[in-house]
């Protein structure tokens, strides 16, 4: 395996505080540091490390930025089609994933890298506490609203029933303060869960009228309501949208927007 701390690669490492198994590795990959140049470059519009190729991005360019973050972990990257659902595989040492349609992934076996990609959607990273099980999940309003991170858990706990409490791990995504959002999605949120309907979660602002979403205080009580403590939840902190150097973000940049890969796997 690669040296993680390679000086041309800047990386997120999740901060599990020491709660997650020594066995467990994780990383979330910034902007910078491949060769992608333009709206997908770094925040100057040069060397971006794009790893969507649906983004309109140079396709040689993407396979180069993907070839560069598969040398940071055992085995290739498992990358998933992602359309917003609540859709779980489950991957297997030595088995090629057949129907990549999903947008969270689980998997029991060593040195097989579940990944997803997100530019101001949540990335949200899990292992339970043996270390037997880990995954990520892709979670867009859509998919947090429609239960995506519940679905990782529980598929989590069938691949080992006995590994002890489920950690997780929010990674950077759009914070509370860009992400204006319209009546229809508080909405389809209150809609499931009439609790919603605190400043914490959405904050209007007085004078504008223009409401704002929190997804990571969704993402915690939801997690919470799903049996994780609250000290097994750990979040980035960081916003995509308001920090232009380290982070793409769709929200603030369009449809041009590169895309992170947030990957973990149990080290074998």
């Amino acid at each position: 395996m690669a040296d993680l701390t390679k000086p041309e690669l800047r990386l997120i490492h999740p901060t599990w505080k020491g709660a997650a198994p020594a066995g467990v590795d994780a990383l979330f990959t910034l902007r910078s540091g491949g060769v992608s140049s333009g709206p997908w470059g770094d925040a100057s519009g040069i060397m971006g490390l794009n790893v969507a190729p649906h983004t309109g991005d140079n396709a040689t360019c993407v396979r180069m930025n993907r070839e560069m973050v598969a040398q940071l972990v055992p085995t290739d990257p498992v990358w998933l089609n992602q359309v917003h659902s609540t859709r779980v595989v489950t991957l297997k040492a030595g088995e090629a994933l057949t129907d990549n349609e999903a947008d969270a992934a689980v998997t029991k076996d060593a040195n097989v890298v579940c990944t997803v990609m997100v530019a101001d959607c949540m990335p949200v990273l899990f292992t339970n506490e043996k270390g037997t099980a880990v995954g990520a999940a892709h979670a867009g309003w859509r998919g947090l609203n429609e239960g995506v991170l519940e679905a990782t858990i529980d598929a989590l706990k069938a691949l080992d029933p006995e590994g002890g409490e489920i950690l997780a791990w929010v990674g950077p995504h759009i914070g509370m303060d860009d992400f204006e959002v319209g009546d229809d999605l508080i909405d389809a949120f209150l809609e499931k869960d009439a609790d919603l309907a605190n400043e914490k979660y959405f904050r209007r602002d007085p004078v504008t009228g223009k409401a704002y979403c929190s997804l990571v205080a969704i993402a915690v009580k939801r997690l919470r309501a799903a049996g994780l403590g609250s000290a097994k939840i750990f979040t980035s902190g960081q916003s995509t949208a308001a920090d232009k150097e380290q982070f793409y973000s769709y929200r603030r940049d369009g449809e041009k927007s590169g895309r992170h890969a947030a990957m973990i796997w149990i080290k074998g």
